[in-house]
């Protein structure tokens, strides 16, 4: 089918090169609209002129703690965790009572390498909200530790299965642990449940979890 479409797009344009730019084209759109494995090509540079508001508006308002917790965020999206833990240590004496503002910084810390510090304060923003970030803390914690400390890895990430079981995104990353550290069954059970938890979703929230599934799919028959 897919041979065919690329003859016909052949035949339409007289150009081989520009018919499979329109196929791929083609094939990007479908996916992004009906699956969703691709990766958004518009979000890195939606999340660059975020950034560049944001840094405009700390030029301005240098004190501006909600802009700098903000900028943190999308910095470590792009895994610039020492630039992101400068800004959250400038937001601290705001924001020591925030769930969210100690995994942040915790994730900072676990990203520059320096793991018991992190861990702390994952743990201090789990003490104060369990459930913050939806389970995400303690993943971010057992992938940190999975190569130094595989026993402990293992010991955050059941500690997740234990909190949250309902996103099919969770789980396969938490196969995904399972796999990096050789557990082959876990791994499959994980994506399995990915797979199983889209399937029990309403249709409204189907459209976020689809990428997730299908990817646990795909790992469940490669191992």
């Amino acid at each position: 089918m897919k041979f065919l479409i690329l003859i016909i797009l052949s035949w339409l344009t007289g150009n081989v090169f520009l018919s499979l730019i329109i196929f791929l084209g083609i094939l990007y759109f479908l996916d992004r609209r009906f699956v969703g494995i691709f990766p958004s090509i518009t979000k890195p540079f939606r999340r660059s002129r975020q950034i560049a508001r944001l840094k405009q508006q700390l030029a301005v308002n240098s004190f501006d703690v909600s802009s700098k917790r903000e900028l943190a965020r999308l910095l470590l999206d792009q895994r610039k965790f020492k630039e992101a833990y400068t800004l959250l240590q400038e937001a601290k004496s705001s924001s020591e009572s925030s769930a969210e503002f100690w995994s942040d910084l915790g994730e900072a810390l676990l990203g520059m390498g320096q793991l018991e510090e992190g861990e702390q304060h994952v743990l201090q923003a789990l003490n104060i909200n369990e459930r913050v970030k939806y389970g995400q803390p303690y993943l971010n914690l057992a992938f940190a530790f999975r190569e130094k400390n595989p026993e402990k890895a293992l010991h955050y990430a059941k500690q997740f299965g234990k909190h949250y079981s309902s996103s099919s995104e969770a789980y396969y990353l938490l196969g995904s642990l399972y796999h990096s550290l050789n557990r082959a069954e876990e791994a499959k059970r994980s994506w399995e449940e990915a797979i199983a938890i889209y399937r029990s979703l309403p249709r409204y929230k189907k459209r976020k979890e689809r990428s997730w599934a299908w990817r646990s799919y795909f790992k469940k028959f490669t191992l």
